[in-house]
């Protein structure tokens, strides 16, 4: 019997080589941002930081994000992601389970943290396209605590729920905010306290 071999030169073997090669430097970009952020924080991770750590040029960044900003959001999410207590989306968290996703991300990832506090409140005002992002990720979060506050209470109404959800993420992002300028703030009893005031 015989059995064609697929010439190796095809072009559909070309584009799964260029597609395996796009993945590993978008992965190399990223690794190069998280590792920035981290050591360097927000204004010191410049493109050009972030190009030479990833081993590419500017042109390889551009051809998969649109701005360092992007880039530093993606960062963000992944790390946010990485923690979430129903990743998901079946409606199984508890508020108590969103409470301790937003401590650990805090306290588990703290310059990347202290990033997404600082683009949230300097960076959105620059980007129209970071501010757009920012405001739809809290508008999911107040979501998401507001559906678990009506999971546990079925008597808790849909728009006061939403209203308890953004006061309490409005005293959580206060808090994480004051814990970025004081390192030594109890952050976590502070989040806890404001938690059980609306369990």
């Amino acid at each position: 019997m015989f059995i064609q071999k697929r010439k190796v030169d095809s072009p559909i073997v070309r584009a799964m080589v260029r597609y395996q090669v796009g993945i590993q430097t978008e992965s190399r970009i990223v690794d190069a941002a998280r590792e920035l952020l981290a050591e360097n924080g927000l204004e010191a991770t410049t493109l050009k930081a972030i190009c030479d750590r990833a081993g590419v040029q500017a042109g390889s960044f551009y051809n998969l994000f649109d701005s360092k900003e992007e880039l530093v959001i993606r960062v963000v999410r992944e790390s946010i992601n990485a923690i979430d207590p129903d990743p998901d989306g079946d409606g199984r968290d508890t508020l108590d389970d969103l409470v301790e996703a937003y401590i650990k991300f805090i306290t588990e990832e703290p310059e990347v943290a202290r990033v997404y506090i600082q683009v949230a409140v300097t960076g959105s005002h620059n980007h129209s396209g970071a501010a757009a992002r920012f405001l739809r990720h809290h508008e999911r979060r107040v979501e998401r605590f507001a559906d678990a506050m009506q999971r546990s209470d079925p008597d808790l109404g849909t728009k006061e729920s939403m209203v308890k959800a953004e006061v309490l993420l409005g005293a959580l992002d206060g808090l994480a905010f004051r814990w970025t300028l004081d390192m030594g703030f109890d952050f976590v009893g502070h989040v806890r306290e404001a938690a059980a005031r609306f369990v």
